[in-house]
């Protein structure tokens, strides 16, 4: 056993750091400023766009067929600008050592903004061309930023980051035709790299933050367990995208459920109670074992795919999406860490967008349509609400007047 330390895990901590003075437009001063900002705008927009081409209402036809590009915007274009935002953040507390800001800071962002356009009004190439080429730039960032602090720990991050580079690239080889291989898979693979990463992330941040919410709580991780229920999480996710569903894939997949399941618990989820910033990870979290066991159901031919795709979509990545983005903004910007009741609302309507979405693949067909856009208007509006609060926060200097 191991006892996890929240002076371990310098994710988002400034203690110690000397007063800088600002440098630059504070929006381009860390990755999280324009990333999430990003983010929160694809999560806004896209869906109700999507909602629309679905139901007709619109002549509008992207770059690629419709289902494909909505699949691939919420993984590539939304939570991938996102992650990059954490990664290019949380790196320089990893490490000590400066991350993107400035006018490299603005090109990732605006070649991130032109992919989305083009996806809008372009060609199919050009949309590819500008889509692959950010992913590459910021896993070679991230990585010579980790060797170079000889931070070895956090490497499989970097990894993981060409992985889904390699997936993109796939994706859009495979839309234009110029693969056999259905572009499906490349998302699936895509959707299985984020859920990895979210697991590593979590592991590290909930029982941290739990441990510092809660004085005197000592919460205590197995090892063995870990790897055990990240080991197992990686084998049935690959099972399930790479091979035909199989009672073998469905049984890893139902055997990394039970393990999350267990670990949630022992990060005692309860003493998140009256917490919102808090509780809203342990909530999103818990759709991990739940869409993984969905998975395994659907490998065995009792439900469709797409309830435990998104059950981990919009319950796990969007909920760790958008409790880490308030948490981490509220933190970089020089804000307490307790959110408001509008912040609440924005948790609570992306838990009710996942549970409607999820329920809308189970309930009986006439149901469907509606169901959809009641899921498409609590998820659009919980990010419209960040984007509300949060963006006039991240264009301005810090509360504490410290650079970053």
């Amino acid at each position: 056993m191991s006892s996890i330390k929240t002076e371990s895990l310098p994710l988002f901590s400034d203690a110690g750091a000397a007063i800088n003075q600002p440098q630059g437009w504070p929006f381009l001063r860390l990755g999280f400023r324009p990333f999430y900002v990003a983010g929160a705008l694809a999560a806004a927009l896209l869906v109700p766009l999507w909602l629309v081409l679905f139901l007709g209402a619109t002549p509008f036809t992207p770059a690629v067929p419709a289902l494909l590009w909505h699949a691939h915007e919420m993984l590539f274009g939304f939570a991938v600008a996102v992650i990059i935002g954490f990664l290019m953040t949380a790196g320089k507390n990893w490490t000590g050592l400066a991350t993107p800001r400035g006018p490299l800071l603005g090109a990732l962002a605006l070649l991130w903004l032109a992919a989305r356009l083009a996806a809008l009004g372009s060609s199919a190439l050009l949309y590819a061309l500008l889509d692959v080429a950010l992913l590459p730039l910021v896993a070679l960032i991230f990585t010579r930023l980790l060797w170079r602090a000889k931070n070895r720990r956090n490497l499989p991050l970097a990894g993981i980051l060409m992985a889904l580079a390699t997936a993109n690239a796939v994706f859009h080889l495979a839309a234009a035709g110029m693969l056999a291989v259905s572009a499906l898979v490349p998302l699936y693979a895509g959707l299985a790299l984020i859920i990895m990463i979210e697991c590593v992330i979590a592991g590290r941040v909930i029982p941290a933050f739990t441990m510092a919410a809660n004085p005197g709580l000592r919460l205590e991780a197995s090892s063995t367990v870990e790897r055990w229920t990240l080991g197992l999480s990686a084998l049935g996710l690959l099972l399930w995208v790479v091979f035909p569903a199989s009672w073998f894939s469905a049984g890893a997949l139902l055997a990394a459920s039970g393990l999350h399941g267990r670990r949630l618990g022992g990060w005692q989820p309860g003493k998140a109670r009256g917490r919102p910033i808090l509780w809203i990870l342990h909530a999103a979290y818990a759709w991990i074992p739940v869409g993984l066991f969905l998975l395994a159901l659907a490998q065995m031919g009792w439900v469709a795919a797409t309830v435990g795709i998104h059950a981990l979509a919009l319950g796990a990545t969007g909920g760790l999406i958008i409790g880490m983005m308030t948490r981490t903004a509220r933190g970089h910007t020089g804000r307490p860490l307790a959110v408001s009741r509008t912040e609440v609302l924005a948790y609570g309507l992306v838990m009710l967008a996942a549970l409607v979405r999820v329920g809308a693949s189970l309930l009986p067909t006439p149901l469907y349509p509606g169901l959809l856009v009641l899921a498409a208007t609590a998820w659009s509006l919980a990010f419209a609400i960040y984007l509300w609060q949060y963006t006039p926060w991240l264009m301005q200097t810090r509360l504490d007047g410290k650079d970053g």
